[in-house]
């Protein structure tokens, strides 16, 4: 018996966007993409003509905000917003979005929002999910980012540090520095929340790199990053646990003392 696809529907004015979107749900064979709109009228006629479950839908629009347009629905699809704006978040989630993706929007990110959608779908066949874990697993070991006009892929495990630069962030990995557009705290959403930390505002450090540290710095390789007084306590409180672990094991190379 085939499986039943989810079938989507992507809306957004900007062509550059609405191309990563056509991208992102043609790698995913649980999806199939029944159309593309530019504006909210577009999308209003292609869900009266065609079943459409899932909505990939910009908020800053033309005509009609996205997020008015759904008010306007009385049955909605399921909708995963995308929007260049943090500050429309709240109001996406108050609709019942399954999910608010910013942009630039990263491959891994859009993998976790629509497996939202798959692990609630009871339409969707135990092989589909199969099919979307090996997607999952990449999504658990690595990321991708536009640099140098073209996308990149960056292994978690050769991490060192994330530093924020305005618009822009520098990922060091233990062969070379990354530069690409986007803020350090979108990306954060996008890493392993066991295996990197925010020590700063304009920094994320990988907790296995760390060499060395006390109550206001951390040491990975050559380079000391400062930790601010808004991260200290629970940054503090995770080192100060790793370093009693090894203590343990006989090997710290922390400074607990000096904390």
């Amino acid at each position: 018996m085939p499986i039943k696809k989810i079938k989507c529907l992507a809306v957004d004015d900007e062509p550059l966007a609405l191309s990563v979107l056509q991208k992102y749900i043609a790698s995913i064979p649980a999806l199939e993409l029944v159309g593309s709109c530019a504006n909210a009228v577009q999308a209003l006629e292609m869900l009266q003509q065609h079943s459409i479950d899932l909505l990939f839908l910009d908020i800053q629009m033309p005509q009609i905000m996205g997020t008015d347009f759904i008010r306007t629905l009385k049955k909605s699809p399921k909708v995963i917003f995308t929007t260049a704006y943090r500050k429309y978040a709240v109001e996406g989630f108050e609709l019942d979005a399954v999910d608010y993706l910013l942009k630039p929007i990263f491959f891994d990110r859009f993998l976790k929002a629509v497996n939202k959608v798959l692990q609630t779908d009871i339409q969707v066949k135990d092989s589909t999910f199969q099919t979307t874990d090996n997607l999952s697993e990449n999504a658990n070991t690595c990321l991708y980012v536009r640099a140098d006009r073209k996308m990149v892929k960056v292994l978690f495990n050769d991490i060192l540090y994330i530093e924020g630069l305005n618009d822009y962030i520098k990922i060091v990995t233990t062969a070379r520095a990354i530069v690409t557009k986007n803020l350090i705290s979108s990306l954060e959403q996008s890493l392993p929340k066991e295996a990197f930390i925010r020590i700063r505002r304009s920094y994320i450090a990988a907790i296995s790199k760390i060499d060395s540290f006390n109550a206001d710095t951390i040491q990975i390789g050559n380079k000391e990053l400062p930790i601010s007084r808004l991260f200290k306590n629970g940054v503090n409180k995770l080192l100060n646990a790793l370093s009693i672990h090894h203590k343990t094991n006989g090997h710290s190379k922390n400074h607990p003392g000096n904390e």
